[in-house]
């Protein structure tokens, strides 16, 4: 399948134009019964339903971006849909009031086809992609198990090993609420990592106060000498690129999915090391162990951790502030002691 073709065919729906026609309710009513299958062949209608309650819609918890919610059909079927917060439900301090930004959406989507490969880490299944909103395949969500968690590690190891033609990626990327530079370039990585995943993140944090200029300091001395840290070359990775543990969706049938990634030709050793941030991933060691039986690690990956987490850690600054200064000074500290 091309992966262009088959991303263009799932953003052509205009739901910001669909949603201006109000339907009369004998319209309403003679509608047919609204099923997976009727969503599927007329994504341009669900705006009309959601607006008209023609089917149920639950909020529920989806993160600290987007606003989530559960729509169950006429058949039953669940549907998981995000779509931009009204100002009153943002929950992100830097989102309160802000517009949605052109591509939110349509990034989400690319991201998801992209990573989807044979053998891959699986991904929810994409139902609707517009400009205003994302619906996806409703997957129950299980228990961690060490089981799971092997098989998952294997799984990521093939997503990974499918590789990307550059550094960055050829759509406009998000991190959270924030633009993400998937300007693509050959590398080399450490040089790509510094210009395009720490400067930007890096002001942000120092504009909003959230890093003392002593603290950006310590960044910028880093960033100087980051070759020597960065270990060997290699080539780009299709990674995640947002992979904290709660981008993890252990099913109730096993298999743990891939969920909001910001995907993009990047280290795979990013991946990894972010998936052990805020607590760490459920069974990381085994984890660590199924990737390592598909794609074995370079020498020395284990003191590379902190640089590779240290994208996600500004990105967190930039967006909630100084409470996550202590996690950024850490990682540039464990960084240079090497």
């Amino acid at each position: 399948m091309d992966d262009t073709l088959d991303i263009h065919r799932l953003l052509r729906v205009r739901t910001d134009e669909a949603a201006q026609f109000t339907p009369s309710k004998r319209y309403l009513g003679s509608l047919p019964s609204v099923d997976l299958a009727y969503l599927r062949a007329h994504p341009e209608h669900l705006p009309i339903f959601r607006t008209h309650q023609r089917i149920r819609e639950t909020p529920i918890h989806g993160g600290s971006i987007s606003a989530a919610s559960r729509l169950t059909l006429d058949d039953g079927t669940s549907v998981f849909l995000k779509t931009w917060p009204e100002p009153s439900s943002a929950t992100s301090p830097r989102d309160e009031g802000a517009q949605r930004p052109p591509g939110f959406f349509e990034a989400e989507a690319a991201g998801l086809a992209w990573l989807r490969v044979d053998g891959g880490a699986p991904l929810p299944e994409i139902i609707i992609a517009s400009t205003d909103l994302i619906a996806l395949e409703w997957i129950d969500e299980g228990r961690p198990t060490p089981k799971s968690a092997r098989s998952f590690g294997a799984a990521l190891a093939t997503t990974h090993s499918a590789g990307a033609p550059a550094f960055g990626a050829d759509w406009s990327g998000f991190i959270g609420s924030l633009p993400l530079d998937n300007q693509s370039t050959a590398g080399p990585w450490p040089t790509w990592f510094a210009e395009h995943r720490i400067v930007p993140y890096l002001r942000a944090s120092s504009d909003r106060g959230a890093l003392s200029g002593a603290d950006v300091t310590a960044v910028e001395e880093l960033l100087a000498n980051i070759a020597q840290y960065g270990g060997d070359d290699e080539p780009p990775a299709r990674v995640h690129g947002d992979l904290w543990p709660g981008n993890l969706l252990w099913s109730e049938e096993g298999p743990v999915y891939l969920i909001d990634p910001a995907a993009h030709g990047g280290h795979r050793e990013t991946d990894l090391a972010e998936l052990a941030l805020f607590g760490g991933a459920p069974y990381l060691d085994q984890i660590r162990a199924g990737y390592q039986d598909v794609w074995p690690l370079s020498s020395g990956w284990e003191a590379r951790v902190p640089l590779h987490q240290l994208h996600l850690l500004l990105v967190h600054t930039a967006i909630f502030g100084a409470s996550y200064r202590d996690a950024v000074v850490a990682a540039v500290r464990a960084t240079v002691k090497q």
